[in-house]
């Protein structure tokens, strides 16, 4: 442990905690701060000027990364009939209906990292809230994974789409790609999440809409950015 926290201890060094960095500069620093022997995974933080109790100040939806996210993600699609071989086509891992959601309740199944599902599926997903929703695996209208286009979404899920939601603390993160993508890669693809975060403020929104936000590999120190920077909306 001793040798890693070294490592940990080398790359905080390169960051001065008292700055707010500005956005190009965080991201010439950031894969110099990827302390892991694999590609490390990195997040985005944003602390967000909203009360997430309230209805109105909730955020959520999704964003394709425009160099994806490093990673193939697993799509189960629940439909039934035309769209079911639609799925099929489109390249989805599993594709059914009442036999998966069986499958997920008794046996905890979680062999995929997206879930889409025709609308008139909804009556059977909707039993998996318990287990899906805590996962952010729960199909949503406002993310697109409720539709009746699955080719189209399943798609976009391979391309490198990913979803913000705001959490219970009022903060959302979201993986913005890998170490290994470099500065550019990954400042373009938090541009494009900063974007639709910025897009998607509610009216209800008063005050600063993005109180601080950090990036960070998945076992390097955080960089705090300047929030005056990231208000464009």
């Amino acid at each position: 442990m001793a040798k890693k926290g070294k490592k940990y201890q080398d790359a905080a060094k390169l960051i001065n905690r008292a700055e707010l960095y500005d956005i190009e500069p965080a991201f010439e620093l950031l894969p110099k701060t990827a302390v892991a022997k694999f590609d490390e995974t990195v997040e985005a933080h944003f602390k967000m000027g909203l009360d997430g109790r309230h209805a109105d100040q909730q955020i959520r939806g999704a964003v394709v990364l425009p160099h994806g996210t490093g990673k193939t993600k697993r799509v189960l699609v629940f439909a039934k009939g035309e769209k079911a071989h639609e799925a099929e086509d489109a390249g989805a891992d599993f594709v059914g209906a009442e036999e998966l959601a069986q499958k997920i309740q008794q046996e905890s199944w979680f062999d995929f990292d997206a879930v889409i599902a025709t609308p008139d599926m909804m009556g059977v997903v909707g039993r998996l809230g318990r287990i899906l929703g805590p996962k952010g695996l729960m199909p949503n209208p406002k993310s697109g994974t409720v539709t009746m286009n699955v080719a189209q979404a399943i798609s976009e899920i391979k391309a490198g789409k990913v979803e913000y939601r705001l959490d219970k603390s009022n903060i959302v993160h979201t993986s913005i790609g890998k170490a290994s993508f470099g500065s550019q890669k990954l400042q373009e693809n938090f541009m494009a999440l900063l974007e639709a975060i910025i897009k998607a403020k509610p009216a209800a929104a008063k005050g600063q809409y993005i109180r601080s936000a950090s990036i960070a590999t998945t076992m390097g120190p955080g960089i705090k950015l300047n929030p005056q920077k990231l208000n464009l909306g």
